[in-house]
């Protein structure tokens, strides 16, 4: 057996290979049928001090309608950064209406938490059949490097989200979804792989073509 060894460094850059993002449920409307809307709106509801994120994920998400021949559009470009602020029920939905406007998936942000976890310098996964079990001074070395190199810490972001997709004319539910995004590497990577990953899980439950 063979002793495998790896820098803090290079897990990591395994780790950002991987997808950040991954469904944790996923539901749809017993009557749901795959529907050709005339225009979807795409509403991030995301808290002030990530509007940046906010505008990417709605991007995205319209772009990845349009790639799909859906007219969308993303709220933040539609109507600015308080899309509805103090509107009622009634105002709002006339404006939606008379916008063409006929289904709305919203982007929520659930929550967002930051952890921190420490990287060793070496990470080993022990095997005493190895070569440097079996002679003193690769013995020597490889345990000197394991306890006396110094690892360090990292902070991880874990961002939880929820989309729902509305019909205007009943203002139902359709289709709702809910997912973890651990450590992205940027907002613009967040909102890229989000758009896809809901669009793809969208047309596998058959609620958009």
């Amino acid at each position: 057996m063979k002793r495998i060894k790896l820098t803090g460094i290079a897990l990591l850059l395994i780790v950002a290979g991987c997808a950040t993002s991954k469904i944790t449920s996923s539901w749809k409307a017993k009557n749901a049928v795959p529907h050709k809307y005339n225009k979807i709106l795409v509403l991030g509801l995301v808290r002030a001090a990530d509007r940046t994120l906010q505008e990417n994920m709605e991007n995205h998400m319209a772009g990845d309608l349009k790639a799909r021949g859906y007219n969308a559009v993303a709220s933040m470009q539609e109507y600015g950064p308080k899309a509805f602020d103090k509107m009622d029920e009634q105002t709002a939905m006339s404006k939606i209406k008379n916008d063409g406007i006929d289904a709305v998936i919203t982007i929520v942000m659930l929550d967002k938490e930051k952890e921190k976890s420490y990287v060793p310098g070496h990470i080993y996964y022990y095997s005493p059949y190895s070569y440097y079990y079996n002679h003193f001074w690769g013995y020597h070395t490889a345990i000197y490097r394991r306890i006396y190199e110094p690892g360090y810490y990292v902070t991880n972001t874990r961002y939880f989200w929820e989309s729902n997709l509305y019909e205007m004319d009943t203002q139902q539910l359709i289709y709702s979804v809910q997912t973890q995004s651990f450590n992205p590497s940027d907002s613009e990577a967040l909102g890229h792989e989000y758009g896809q990953l809901i669009l793809k899980d969208m047309v596998k439950q058959q609620v958009i073509q």
